[in-house]
């Protein structure tokens, strides 16, 4: 049971070595999955799995893409 992780921008240094394969614990959800890759919760602005914006509380199921966005700024 496996998902896909890509972190945006500044959350890029969390990207783990498996991001195309990670492996999925049976009822793990967004939080945990932030937690799990050590990510402080305040970094994380935005969530999407499958191209939706998601709550944190969401439960992943395998081969879900999850995209993990900080909070940008412009000018």
């Amino acid at each position: 049971m496996n998902i896909t992780i890509k972190c945006f921008a500044s959350l890029a240094r969390f990207t783990p070595a498996e991001a195309d394969a990670f492996p999925l614990a049976p009822g793990e959800t967004v939080a945990e999955l932030i937690a799990r890759l050590g990510i402080p919760p305040e970094e994380i602005k935005l969530v999407f799995v499958n191209g939706n914006h998601v709550e944190v509380g969401t439960v992943l199921t395998p081969g879900d893409r999850v995209g993990l966005f900080p909070a940008v700024g412009g000018g």
